[in-house]
C-alpha cells in the first residue's frame, strides 16, 4: 500500500505541494509542471475499475476507482493545472505554488473518489488550499473576500457532510453512486453542499466575490477546478434531479445579466462562470446520456476557454496595473497577441463553430430539445446571445479597442504567459475542429453530430445578430465605475444585527458569568483562609478567645489538598 498509493493522481499532486518547499527556488516552477505531468500519464495508464481499497472502521474505502466520467474529469484537471503552471512561471512565491498544487490535487481525488469518505476529505483539501490563492493578494479586499469564501466552502463541506452521515446512518452505502430523486434529509443536505460549490444561486454570491480578487495566476486555477469539481460530483450523485433543470436556467440567465452590468473585467468572466455552469446543471437534471454526456463535454471545454480567458484579463492587470472597463482602452495595438488569444477563447465561450464551445454547448441544447422542452432551449440560447455580448464583445472592446478613459502604461507580458494561453487556444480550437477527439472520451456512447445544417445556421445567427446589437447600442453598455447589488445584499443587510444576536449578545453573557464565577471564587478563598473570624462576631469567640486571622490556615489547605487527590485518584483509576 506503500508503494502504490503513489499512483493515485491525486497523492503524486499533494506529495509535490510538499516537495516544492524542499526545492531550490529557480526550479521550483519547473517542478510544479511536472508533477500534474506525471498524473496525467498516470491516470491514462490506469485501467478502470476499483482499483485500491482500505479499510475504516467497519467500512470499505475505495481510495482509487477509475472509469470514463472521471477519466476525462481527471484529464482537464491535470492539463489545466500543467497550462496553470505555464502561466505562472515567472511567480516565484512558494505559497501560491504550493497551494495551487495541493488544490490542483484535491480536484483529482475528488474526480477518482469512489466512495463518500475518500470524497469529503479531499473536498476540504480544495476549501483550505483554494483559499490561500486569495489571500496571497495581500489586500484588504481579498483578506475579507478570501475569509467569505472560506467560510461559505466550510458550510458546504458540513452540509455535504452531515448529509453524508445522515445517508449512512439510514442504511445507505458509502460508495458513491447515482441518489434515488427523493428529496430526503440526507439527500438535500448533500445536494445543498454541493450546490454551494456549484454557485448556484442564491448560493453563488461567494464566486463573484472571490475570483475578481485572488491573484492573478490564482484566479486561473479557481475558475477551472472548484466550480467543475462540484459540477463532477453533481454528475456523479445526482442525475435526473428535475429541480437541477431549473436551477440550471435560472444560473444561465443571472449570471449574463450581471455579467453585463459588472464593470470589472474578471467579475465579468466569474458571472459569465454561473451562466455555463447553468447550462451543465440543466443538463444534468435532465440526465439522459446525451445532456449528461454534454455536461460532462461543456465542463471540459468550459476549463480550457475559461481559463484563456482568465489569463488574458490576467495579462492586462499584469501590463496595466487595472482590472476596471471604466479605466482601460485604447492599447490593442500594444499586446496584439494577447488580444487574438482572448479572441479565440471569447468565441468559444459564444459557441461560434471551429471552437469548442460550438460542440458542447450544441449537445445540451440538443438534449434540451430532445426532452421536449421548448421554454428551456429558448432560454438557453438567449442566454448564448448574453455570453457573446458580454465575454465576446463588451469586455474585449472596452478593455483594447475602445477610446482610453484614462492615462496608463503598458508594461511587458511575461513570455510563459503568452504560451499558456497560446497552449489554451489550441486546444479550443483542436476540439472544435476535431470534436470525436473528445466524444470518444465520453461516459456514454455518442451519436451527435454538431456540425448540421440547422446547428450551423443557428449559431451564425446568434452571432450575427449579437455582433449588430452589440454596435448599436455599445455606447449605452454599462462600463461605469459602480456596484450591482446581487442577492447577497439580503444577507449582508442584517449584518450587524445578526452579528449583535449571535457574537456580542453571547460574548457579554459569557464574559458576566465568567466575572460572577471569579467573584465567587475570591469569596470562597477569603473565607476558607479563617472561618471562625465570619462565624464568630468581633475579635474573641463564643468562649472569650481572641480569634486569629491564621487558626485555620494550615488544616484547610492540607484538606483541600487532601480532596484534590482523592480526585486525582479517582480519576486515574477511571481511566484505568
Amino acid at each position: 500500500m506503500t508503494v502504490e498509493i503513489f499512483i493515485i493522481p491525486a497523492v503524486i499532486l499533494i506529495a509535490g505541494a510538499f516537495m516544492l518547499p524542499l526545492l531550490p527556488r529557480q526550479t521550483r516552477g519547473t517542478a510544479f509542471i511536472l508533477f500534474p505531468a506525471i498524473a496525467l500519464g498516470v491516470l491514462w495508464m490506469l485501467p478502470e475499475g476499483s482499483l485500491m481499497q482500505a479499510t475504516l472502521a467497519d467500512y470499505e474505502l475505495h481510495l482509487l476507482k477509475v472509469d470514463a466520467l472521471s477519466r476525462i474529469f481527471g484529464t482537464i484537471f491535470a492539463l489545466i493545472t500543467i497550462v496553470g503552471g505555464i502561466y505562472a512561471l515567472h511567480m516565484k512565491e512558494l505559497g501560491q505554488q504550493t497551494s495551487a498544487l495541493a488544490y490542483a490535487g484535491g480536484a483529482l481525488g475528488v474526480t477518482f473518489a469512489g466512495d463518500f469518505f475518500t470524497l469529503i476529505v479531499y473536498w476540504e483539501i480544495m476549501a483550505v488550499a483554494s483559499s490561500y490563492l486569495i489571500w496571497a493578494r495581500r489586500t484588504e479586499q481579498s483578506d475579507k473576500a478570501g475569509m467569505r469564501y472560506i467560510l461559505v466552502h466550510a458550510l458546504g463541506g458540513g452540509l455535504l457532510l452531515s448529509g453524508i452521515l445522515l445517508h449512512l446512518s439510514e442504511g445507505g452505502s458509502l460508495l458513491l453512486s447515482p441518489l434515488t430523486p427523493e428529496y430526503t434529509l440526507s439527500s438535500t443536505l448533500m445536494l445543498t453542499g454541493v450546490a454551494i460549490n456549484s454557485a448556484i444561486p442564491p448560493l453563488h454570491a461567494w464566486l463573484a466575490d472571490a475570483y475578481p480578487k485572488a491573484t492573478i495566476t490564482g484566479a486561473v486555477f479557481m475558475c477551472a477546478l472548484t466550480t467543475k469539481s462540484a459540477v463532477y460530483v453533481l454528475i456523479r450523485l445526482f442525475p435526473g434531479w428535475d429541480i437541477l433543470i431549473w436551477a440550471g436556467l435560472i444560473m444561465a440567465v443571472w449570471g449574463t445579466i450581471y455579467a453585463l452590468l459588472a464593470n470589472d473585467i474578471r467579475e465579468i468572466l466569474a458571472y459569465s462562470i454561473i451562466s455555463q455552469i447553468g447550462y451543465m446543471v440543466t443538463g444534468i437534471g435532465i440526465g439522459t446520456e446525451m445532456a449528461l454526456n454534454g455536461a460532462a463535454v461543456h465542463a471540459f471545454s468550459h476549463i480550457l476557454y475559461k481559463s484563456l480567458l482568465f489569463m488574458g484579463a490576467g495579462a492586462v492587470m499584469y501590463a496595466t496595473g487595472k482590472n476596471k472597463l471604466s479605466e482601460l482602452g485604447g492599447f490593442a495595438k500594444k499586446m496584439p497577441l494577447v488580444v487574438i488569444l482572448y479572441i479565440i477563447g471569447g468565441l468559444a465561450i459564444s459557441g461560434a463553430p471551429l471552437f469548442n464551445g460550438f460542440i458542447s454547448k450544441s449537445m445540451i441544447i440538443s438534449a434540451v430539445g430532445d426532452a421536449h422542452m421548448e421554454t428551456a432551449t429558448i432560454i438557453l440560447l438567449l442566454a448564448s446571445i448574453g455570453t457573446f455580448l458580454h465575454t465576446g464583445l463588451k469586455l474585449p472592446y472596452f478593455t483594447w479597442f475602445g477610446s482610453a478613459k484614462s492615462e496608463f502604461t503598458v508594461g511587458h507580458v511575461p513570455l510563459n504567459m503568452k504560451i499558456a494561453m497560446g497552449i489554451a487556444a489550441f486546444f479550443c480550437i483542436l476540439f472544435g475542429v476535431f470534436p470525436s477527439l473528445l466524444y470518444n472520451s465520453l461516459p456514454y456512447p455518442v451519436e451527435y453530430h454538431p456540425y448540421t445544417a440547422y446547428h450551423l445556421v443557428e449559431m451564425t445567427q446568434i452571432l450575427i445578430f449579437g455582433f449588430i446589437g452589440f454596435w448599436l447600442l455599445k455606447d449605452k453598455l454599462n462600463t461605469a465605475p459602480n456596484i450591482s447589488l446581487d442577492l447577497d445584499w439580503f444577507y449582508r443587510r442584517p449584518a450587524h444585527l445578526v452579528r449583535t444576536i449571535f457574537v456580542q449578545f453571547p460574548d457579554r453573557v459569557f464574559a458576566a458569568a465568567e466575572n460572577m464565577v471569579l467573584r465567587a471564587a475570591q469569596t470562597i478563598s477569603r473565607f476558607s483562609r479563617n472561618p471562625r473570624k465570619y462565624i464568630y462576631s468581633g475579635d474573641t469567640d463564643a468562649s472569650g478567645r481572641p480569634v486569629k486571622t491564621d487558626d485555620f490556615t494550615a488544616p484547610i489547605h492540607a484538606a483541600m489538598a487532601f480532596i484534590l487527590l482523592g480526585f486525582i485518584l479517582m480519576a486515574l483509576f477511571v481511566l484505568i
